[in-house]
């Protein structure tokens, strides 16, 4: 799960601003937590470093523009953020660092659910800063990816995001490449999903998924709305192209703040099992949560990836 990038020395990142590592309940944020939450955040355009904390990413700007920005501890409790290469559009600052925030779900309040955890000896740890999942700038870019990891090996999913970012993407001055926009992958066509992805029967998908955004029939966008019922946004995942249950649970967990909800798949039932050394079913590990309420979906991915960051990791959630 790292990813590293080189820069022009010539050429160093300037620093757009920062961003105080709090939550909106003002609950901290671990930051190498945050950035190792899920596997899907190492896909590209994401080049990851949870234990330095660093994140590298290139981001979309319109008007086929993007730039590459890097993400690190900025000291006493801060994130810094870098732009990457020549040529910052004006007044690009302040739109790049709300994006940021969007990235790191810094405007989310946990403290209720860490209020949960620190009463179970198994998920107290979780209140230093975890359970914030990185988020893609847009629900769209979620989705895509998340039917890319449907029923394949993990280099498959690499594979098949790494052609649509590299083929399709707007290019950064540094030369990387944004995830591209609906427009771009509606345009591919076939071929691209058969040839270049190889996307399998994941390319219709992707192709009607990415028609019916870019056509304003599908506002993917609206589902991060927080007064549409759990029950909703889960039915309306379910009616795209490509999102079954585990798919639908996956991007109300990483991308919409929806925690109730658990992830069961061929990975994380059976790391259930060696972690408490029975196999349970799924009701039996839905009644172990269902005290979290809300929170249950998250407590159990929270249960079941706590070794994906080293405790002695010397980044803190201060930055340190």
């Amino acid at each position: 799960m790292v990813g590293t990038a080189a820069t022009d020395p010539a050429s160093p990142p300037a620093v757009i601003g920062t961003l105080s590592l709090k939550g909106a309940g003002g609950e901290p944020v671990d930051l190498a937590r945050t950035l190792a939450s899920h596997g899907v955040a190492t896909l590209p355009p994401q080049l990851v470093d949870p234990a330095a904390g660093m994140l590298e990413t290139t981001l979309a700007l319109g008007e086929r523009r993007a730039r590459t920005i890097r993400i690190r501890p900025g000291g006493a409790g801060h994130v810094a953020v870098e732009a990457i290469g020549d040529g910052m559009p004006p007044g690009a600052g302040n739109g790049l660092l709300a994006t940021v925030r969007k990235l790191l779900n810094l405007d989310e309040d946990l403290s209720r659910f860490y209020a949960l955890a620190v009463t179970d000896p198994a998920l107290s740890w979780v209140t230093s800063g975890a359970g914030r999942m990185l988020r893609s700038p847009t629900v769209f870019e979620d989705v895509v990816k998340t039917i890319c990891t449907t029923n394949c090996s993990w280099s498959a999913t690499t594979r098949m995001v790494t052609r649509i970012v590299t083929d399709l993407g707007e290019v950064a001055p540094d030369g990387r490449r944004a995830f591209p926009g609906p427009v771009a992958l509606a345009e591919a066509g076939e071929g691209f999903y058969r040839d270049q992805a190889r996307a399998g029967y994941r390319g219709s998908y992707l192709l009607r998924l990415a028609a019916g955004v870019a056509s304003g029939d599908l506002d993917l966008e609206q589902l991060r709305d927080a007064d549409v019922p759990d029950a909703e946004v889960s039915r309306r995942l379910l009616a795209l192209p490509g999102v079954g249950p585990y798919a639908a649970a996956h991007v109300m967990l990483i991308s919409l703040g929806r925690y109730r909800q658990l992830i069961f798949d061929s990975w994380t039932r059976p790391t259930y099992a060696k972690l408490t050394g029975r196999t349970v079913s799924d009701s039996g590990i839905e009644r172990r949560f269902r005290r979290f309420g809300d929170y249950a979906g998250l407590a159990f991915w929270l249960f079941i990836t706590r070794d994906w960051i080293d405790d002695s990791d010397p980044v803190d959630a201060a930055g340190r």
